[in-house]
């Protein structure tokens, strides 16, 4: 039977787990709220490299992204925040959905699956 590690455990949920050389990101949002969407986004990626590093991995693997804005009018702000950050020569596959998110907030919220090395 394969393993199953539980990075950063929370009351109701984990960072990320890993199990079959796969990282799955919980939903990650941003640390600071009052930030706008570009700033929300920044955090948020920052969050995403660290974990991926913990994990044993980084942006490069992954392998699929889903985004949630709680408003598609962010979309174009969002995505300034997603290039600067963005792998180029490794871009996941993507989907962006406007979603009502858990705090009003929130403005992004993150979820992903990477590969181990």
């Amino acid at each position: 039977m394969s393993p199953i590690t539980r990075l950063q455990p929370e009351t109701r949920l984990c960072g990320a787990t890993i199990h079959n050389g796969l990282v799955y990101l919980a939903g990650q949002v941003t640390d600071d709220s009052s930030l706008d969407i570009e700033g929300q986004m920044a955090d948020i990626l920052r969050q995403v490299d660290a974990l991926l590093a913990e994990a044993g991995t980084d942006k490069s693997r992954l392998l699929s992204v889903q985004l949630f804005l709680a408003n598609m009018d962010d979309l174009d702000a969002m995505n300034r925040a997603w290039d600067q950050w963005l792998d180029r020569g490794n871009k996941p596959a993507r989907a962006t959905v406007e979603a009502r998110l858990a705090d009003p907030a929130w403005r992004v919220e993150l979820t992903g699956i990477a590969a181990l090395p």
